[in-house]
This record gives structure tokens, C-alpha cells and sequence, in this order.
């Protein structure tokens, strides 16, 4: 009966140890996406196209309307935009310390939870097709995604509370 409780034992070890690696290496491959997202986007944010891109939205939402009358068009897509690029450095640099990964991620729960929130104050209900429920491909589609981000952002969050000093 010992070996048996051995062999259980080796086995449920080295399904922990696969485990553990697997999360590890999800935990990584959920910072380095929002990463890619929040700089790529960001970047994008210092150009016209993108300035004039998210005019709609931003301007639709009471949480950032507010931007165009204190910044020109282009002015508040590059605050946007560096909002954003910074989010993305501290999610890259959130393995060295923890209040770095702190502010990470709590710029990034708060980057999608406004983005989310678009889906609530822009048009996307695609007329069309009958209207809600259905969603246009842009802003509607486009701004769905946000759902999933926030939950991962929510979800580095709540990895860097729980991280030791």
C-alpha cells in the first residue's frame, strides 16, 4: 500500500508542478497581450487617424467627454495614448516589483472599464438589422472585446494584490 500511496503521490507532484507552470505561463502570456494592446494602441493615439478615430467615442462618454474642452482633438488622444504606453511599461515591469505591478494593472482595469463603459454611451446598435441586440462592427464589434480585457486587467489586479513583497 506505500508504494501505491508513492506513486499517487510522484503523480499528483508532478500534475502540480505541470499545473503551476501552465498558470505561470498563462499569467505571462495574459500581461504580455495587454501589454502589446495597450502599447500599440497607445502609439497609435499620437497620429490624426487615430485622433480622428476615437472622436465618437470619447466624446460620447460623460467619463471622457470632458477631455476635448480641455485638450484639442489631437491634445487629448496623445494624454490618451500616454495614459496607455505607460500602463503597458508598468505591466512590462510589474515582474520587479509589486507596486509597479500594482499601478499596472489598475491602469489597465481602468483603461477597459472605460472602454467597456463605451458600449453604453456610443451608437452601436447596428439599425439595419433590427437594432439592438445586434451590434454594429464599429464602434459595437470593435468594443466588445473590452469585456475580455478588463476581466484579464481585473485578473492581474487581483495577482499583484495577492504577490509577496
Amino acid at each position: 500500500m506505500t508504494t501505491i500511496n508513492n506513486v499517487h503521490g510522484r503523480i499528483n507532484n508532478q500534475r502540480a508542478n505541470w499545473v503551476y507552470t501552465l498558470d505561470n505561463i498563462a499569467d505571462n502570456a495574459v500581461r504580455f497581450s495587454i501589454v502589446i494592446v495597450l502599447a500599440w494602441i497607445g502609439a497609435m493615439k499620437f497620429t490624426g487617424y487615430e485622433a480622428g478615430a476615437i472622436q465618437g467615442l470619447v466624446a460620447s462618454s460623460p467619463l471622457t467627454s470632458w477631455l476635448y474642452s480641455v485638450f484639442s482633438l489631437q491634445g487629448a488622444s496623445n494624454l490618451i495614448g500616454a495614459v496607455e504606453i505607460a500602463t503597458a511599461v508598468a505591466l512590462l515591469l510589474a515582474p520587479f516589483h509589486r507596486t509597479i505591478a500594482i499601478i499596472g494593472a489598475v491602469g489597465a482595469t481602468v483603461t477597459f472599464a472605460v472602454t467597456t463603459s463605451f458600449l453604453f454611451t456610443a451608437p452601436i446598435a447596428e439599425a439595419s438589422l433590427g437594432g439592438f441586440p445586434a451590434i454594429s462592427v464599429v464602434p459595437g464589434q470593435f468594443l466588445l472585446k473590452d469585456i475580455v480585457l478588463l476581466s484579464a486587467a481585473v485578473s492581474l489586479l487581483a495577482k499583484a494584490l495577492l504577490r509577496d513583497e
